[in-house]
C-alpha cells in the first residue's frame, strides 16, 4: 500500500520529487506518513478534504482484507 500512496500522491502535486511515505506497522494498526513539499499540502488535500479523503477510504477498504486499520498522516 506504501507503493499505492506515493503513486498517487506524485500525481498529484508539483515536486513529486519531494514526497516521502513512511509505513509503521504495528499489531493491529498501519500508519502511513505522507511528507509532500512547500506548497503541496493543499493539493493532497484537495477541495473540502475530497482528495485527502479518497485516499484514506482506498487504504481502509485495502486494509480490511488483513484485519488491520489504516491510518493516513499528512504532514508538510
Amino acid at each position: 500500500m506504501k507503493e499505492f500512496v506515493e503513486f498517487a500522491v506524485k500525481h498529484l502535486v508539483d515536486q513529486p520529487e519531494k514526497v516521502q511515505v513512511t509505513e509503521i506497522v504495528g499489531e493491529r494498526v498501519t500508519v502511513y506518513e505522507l511528507r509532500v513539499g512547500d506548497g503541496d499540502m493543499g493539493k493532497v488535500i484537495g477541495k473540502n478534504g475530497q482528495n485527502a479523503q479518497a485516499i484514506r477510504t482506498l487504504l481502509n477498504a485495502a486494509s480490511a482484507k488483513t484485519g488491520k486499520r489504516s491510518v493516513l498522516e499528512i504532514i508538510e
